[in-house]
C-alpha cells in the first residue's frame, strides 16, 4: 500500500479571505487561534523558546507544493506563534540528485528540524504517488533567520533510501537518547515503522549496512501507520504516529496515538501495555466536529503541531497547534 502525496496547494482566495475573517474568532478552547497564512502540510514546528532557535520567531517548515519554488520544502514565520506569514522555500531548485534518485519527483515531503552545537539539521523527503522508492535526504544551516547573512541551506545529499526495500523511507524524526546518541524514525505503510542510528556532527547514518528496527507495526495490509516522531521526556522515549489515511480531505480517516518505552530501541508500549509493534497505541487526537484527519505532528516546547481538514474552510487542509498536557506520565491533546 502506499502513502497518499502530501501535497500542499494554494488555497482559493475565497477560501484564503474566509480563513482571514475567521481570525478574530475564538478557537476551541485548547488550540491556539491561528492567523494569515496557516496553509500547512506535515508541519515541522520550531517555537521561539527552542533549543538553538535565536531568532526570536518561531518557524514551521512543511512539506512543498510542485507548482511553487519547484516543490521545494515551505517556510512559514510568526512573531508569536499565532499570526503566520509566507517565507519562501528552501531552495529554488531541488538538489540536482534527486532526479536520479527519485525518477519523477515533484514535491518534497514531510520534514525534520533539529538543532545540535550550532547546526540546524533539515530532513525531508522525495518520493512519488504510489511507490516506495524513497529517499530520506539532509540540508544544513547555521541559523533559522533568513535575515541572518549566513543563512544558507546546504545540501547534504541521501541518508537512506528504501528503493526495492519492504519499508518506505519518508517521514523522518530525530531524537536522541540518554547518551546524546542521535536517531532517526521513519516510515509510512508497506513494513511499518522504522529507526536507525544516526551520527554527529554529519548527520548521516552510524552504520549504512545496519539494518532498521522495527518499531511499529499494524500486521496486517495496507499496515496504515506513518509519521513516527520520538519524544525523549522524564526517563521514557514517547512514540506519536498518525493511523489511517490522511490525504483524503474531509474523508481522511487520519488520528493520532502515542506509546512508550524505557529505551529507544522499544518496546513501544500503550497505556494498557500493548505493543506498538501489535497495532498498539493510545489514542492522542482523532476527528471532532469541523477538523478532521489530524495528522504528520511534530513537537516544540509543550506544543504539538500537526495538520488537519476544516470543513469551516470548505475541507482545506491547515496547521494546528494544540497544547500537550501529560497526566501520570502520558501525553494528552484536547481540542476543547
Amino acid at each position: 500500500m502506499f502513502r497518499p502525496q502530501s501535497r500542499a496547494v494554494a488555497l482559493p482566495a475565497t477560501l484564503a479571505a474566509l480563513a482571514l475573517g475567521m481570525a478574530g474568532c475564538a478557537a476551541p478552547k485548547g488550540e491556539l487561534t491561528l492567523s494569515g497564512d496557516y496553509f500547512t502540510h506535515d508541519p515541522a514546528l520550531v517555537a521561539a523558546s527552542a533549543p538553538g532557535n535565536t531568532s526570536g520567531n518561531w518557524f514551521v517548515y512543511s512539506t512543498g507544493d510542485g507548482q511553487v519554488g519547484d516543490g521545494n520544502i515551505q517556510i512559514r514565520r510568526s512573531d508569536d506563534g499565532e499570526h503566520w506569514e509566507y517565507a519562501g522555500e528552501v531552495w529554488q531548485e531541488k538538489p540536482a540528485w534527486l532526479e536520479e534518485a527519485v525518477p519523477g519527483v515533484d514535491n518534497l515531503w514531510a520534514p525534520e528540524l533539529y538543532e545540535k552545537n550550532g547546526t540546524w539539521y533539515l530532513y525531508y523527503s522525495a518520493s512519488t504517488f504510489g511507490s516506495n522508492d524513497s529517499v530520506i535526504g539532509l540540508a544544513t544551516n547555521t541559523t533559522l533567520d533568513p535575515e541572518d547573512p549566513e543563512y544558507e541551506w546546504v545540501d547534504q545529499g541521501e541518508v537512506i533510501s528504501s528503493e526495492g526495500r519492504n519499508f518506505n523511507a519518508i517521514d523522518a524524526g530525530i531524537v536522541e537518547d540518554q547518551n546524546g546518541t542521535p536517531w532517526m524514525s521513519f516510515g509510512s505503510f508497506w513494513g511499518g515503522l522504522q529507526l536507525v542510528e544516526l551520527e554527529w556532527p554529519s548527520g548521516q547514518l552510524a552504520d549504512p549496512a545496519a539494518e532498521p528496527v522495527l518499531i511499529a507495526d499494524r500486521g496486517l495490509p495496507p499496515n496504515a501507520i506513518e509519521a513516527p516522531y520520538v519524544l525523549a521526556r522524564d526517563g521514557y522515549y514517547y512514540l506519536f504516529v498518525s493511523k489511517d489515511f490522511c490525504c483524503q480531505g474531509l474523508e481522511s480517516t487520519y488520528n493520532m496515538a502515542v506509546g512508550r518505552s524505557r529505551t529507544i530501541e522499544g518496546p513501544y508500549l500503550d497505556r494498557d501495555g500493548v505493543s506498538m509493534l501489535d497495532d498498539g497505541g493510545t489514542p492522542l487526537l482523532s476527528t471532532e466536529g469541523p477538523r478532521v484527519g489530524p495528522g504528520g505532528q511534530s513537537v516544540s516546547g509543550d506544543l504539538l503541531a500537526f495538520h488537519y481538514y476544516d470543513e469551516a474552510l470548505d475541507g482545506a487542509f491547515r496547521l494546528g497547534l494544540v497544547p500537550l498536557t501529560w497526566d501520570d506520565g502520558w501525553p494528552t491533546a484536547r481540542w476543547e
